[in-house]
């Protein structure tokens, strides 16, 4: 069939079959058509029973029924589960369109159909369906998808063209930087001259303002750990790995990923249980053999799931630990990943920040991006980590690592995640005086990957220029990257792959600055675009955080903290574990709008932070009545 260009009058309808579970996507997809002024019908359940299973006399008859029920024009199909099953009820579904003549070159409504699925089965489907059909993976841009499905720059609203191009104009320069080999040629940073450079003496502050003193690159953090099932072999493999990172020199900070039996149930007998992925290291000795064989790098490690001081302690003494990430809230019963309840999370993650404190160690709060798994607002994002931020100075703490993850959900427009970054600075920076000080250190998201290797690194290079355009005009920001190795939507990254992704990182950051330079990138230090959404992130975020204090007694104590949550100033509606023990937090919606998430009210329109927080802290003040 041919592709007609999408007009004002066509009718998207969406589908996936019931047996699917996955519906974020295609609520994406539904918003940014919805934005574009299209009308958008997504499948009720009998639809999509009736596209997920073909061998259902009537499943035909139901399909064209909606179809013309809802002028539906074009067609769109989901299964991201197994990808065989996912293509072959997409070509069952093709076979009864044209079956029912619905296809528009036999008389049909249907302009156009698309299928969404797992990589092998797109690749299947454009094997056997190649007539036109648009595939999408899931890695695609909001302006990709767009153009994917015939919508074309005019039907698009002036704004949302503009906020896109920003992210297209970052993957330009990201292919051109990689189409060069310029990464191949980027060398390891001889930081020799940092004195005690790899010993017990070395600190992540000295490292970083050496780093800035020298006009050297960022300190470049990644995390890294193989798998398999054999614990001794997981651990041999793991310092051979530590060996090679160690001898070619790109990487400054390893960061250890052990797995969840370390963290939950360390130095006792696991038996057959499963690790869950990671580093099964068990005991001090498999610490302090990681640290042998990793210098100069600095190590860190995870924090535990249960027992958290006692490790805290144990990782200062067998690896130096470079500095120690905390969830307050997480890494728990509330998410599945660890045994104690929230409260008592709580009470151990104050009595390990003030073990940090003690040790001069900086503390970086593992907290926001996990409230955005959750379907958090990009205002809760921010509010958590400010929290945490608030706590740690409470504690003692004197060096913050404010780790920033981009990307997060990957729907995410650039200018709402430059906002959303330069908000989060501003309001940590306003803590800074001579005993507390801010290091940013951005990444990119954890889903954010395509599963293609080349696109991937592409990626990698794009979302680079997005961390320097957080402070475009600060050549030492940012002090800190967190590299992201561009196989995480593939497999987990061995030596080669780190390597090669701090490279891409470090070229790229080389050769935006240069193009920044010479004006042939645009500096997005004043884009009125990012600039209003921060004003208004920024008035939402101390609307919510004004209440919290007012409201809360002792807001940055366990128990303080954990009231804010249960009050329902965090928004979380997609939290799977504990609904019952946070109705209040998991009663908001939350919307992917124009780039960036929102609150909602019942009919999808956004409730503005200041309104929420001040209907939260009334409800709160009802029930203590």
């Amino acid at each position: 069939m041919t592709t007609l260009p999408v007009t004002e009058r066509d009718v998207f309808g969406l589908v996936r079959a019931t047996v699917d579970a996955h519906t974020l996507g295609l609520s994406s997809v539904a918003q940014l058509l919805e934005e574009c002024g299209l009308r958008v019908v997504m499948a009720e359940a009998s639809v999509c029973e009736a596209a997920g299973q073909s061998g259902r006399a009537d499943s035909a008859a139901i399909l064209e029924r909606w179809v013309r029920d809802h002028g539906i024009t074009r067609l769109g199909f989901s299964y991201r589960l197994d990808p065989g099953d996912g293509a072959e009820l997409f070509g069952a579904l093709c076979r009864r369109l044209r079956e029912r003549r619905l296809l528009a070159g036999e008389g049909g409504p249907l302009k156009s159909l698309c299928f969404a699925g797992l990589p092998a089965a797109c690749a299947r489907v454009r094997r056997e369906q190649p007539d036109s059909v648009a595939v999408f993976q899931g890695d695609e841009t909001p302006g990709e998808t767009l153009t994917r499905l015939g919508v074309p720059p005019s039907l698009r609203p002036a704004g949302m063209t503009e906020e896109i191009a920003y992210d297209d104009t970052r993957l330009t320069f990201a292919r051109d930087l990689l189409r060069g080999e310029k990464p191949l040629r980027e060398t390891a940073v001889d930081r020799s001259a940092y004195p005690g450079i790899g010993t017990a003496q070395d600190r992540l502050v000295s490292r970083v303002a050496h780093s800035i003193g020298r006009g050297q690159p960022p300190v470049m953090r990644a995390h890294v750990g193989p798998y398999s099932p054999n614990r001794l072999e997981a651990v041999h493999l793991f310092l051979d790995w530590c060996r090679q990172l160690a001898a070619t020199g790109f990487l400054d900070v390893l960061s250890v990923g052990t797995s969840q039996l370390t963290q939950s149930k360390f130095g006792e007998e696991w038996g057959d249980a499963p690790n869950g992925g990671g580093v099964p290291l068990n005991s001090p000795e498999e610490f302090r053999a990681v640290w042998d064989v990793s210098r100069p790098m600095l190590v860190r490690t995870y924090a535990g799931t249960n027992r958290l001081p006692e490790l805290a302690r144990l990782y200062e003494a067998t690896i130096n630990n470079a500095w120690h990430a905390l969830s307050l809230w997480w890494f728990c019963q509330v998410d599945g990943r660890g045994p104690l309840t929230v409260r008592d999370n709580l009470r151990q993650q104050f009595e390990t920040l003030e073990v940090v404190a003690g040790s001069g160690k900086p503390y970086e709060p593992n907290v926001p991006h996990h409230f955005a798994f959750r379907g958090a607002d990009d205002v809760t994002y921010v509010v958590s980590a400010v929290l945490a931020a608030r706590a740690a100075k409470h504690l003692g703490i004197r060096h913050l690592v404010l780790q920033n993850m981009l990307n997060t959900p990957k729907g995410t427009w650039g200018v709402q995640d430059l906002a959303k970054a330069r908000t989060l600075l501003t309001l940590t920076r306003e803590l800074e005086d001579p005993g507390f000080k801010v290091y940013l250190q951005p990444r990119a998201g954890l889903d954010y990957f395509s599963p293609d290797l080349e696109k991937a690194k592409v990626q990698l290079a794009a979302v680079t220029a997005l961390m320097d355009d957080i402070e475009p005009h600060d050549v030492t920001s940012p002090p800190i990257i967190h590299v992201v190795s561009y196989s995480e939507g593939s497999h987990l990254a061995e030596p080669a792959v780190v390597n090669e992704s701090v490279q891409i990182t470090r070229a790229a950051l080389r050769e935006y600055r240069r193009l920044r330079a010479s004006g042939d990138m645009a500096d997005m230090s004043a884009h009125p675009e990012v600039l209003t959404r921060t004003e208004g992130m920024l008035s939402g975020a101390r609307a919510v955080l004004r209440a919290i204090e007012q409201c809360i007694p002792e807001p940055y104590t366990p128990r303080g903290l954990y009231d804010a949550f249960a009050a329902g100033f965090l928004p979380v509606p997609h939290l799977w574990e504990c609904r019952q023990e946070f109705p209040n937090a998991v009663q908001w919606r939350t919307r992917l709008m124009r780039g960036g998430v929102h609150v909602v009210n019942a009919a999808g329109q956004p409730v503005p932070p200041e309104a929420r927080a001040s209907l939260t802290a009334a409800e709160a003040a009802r029930t203590r009545r």
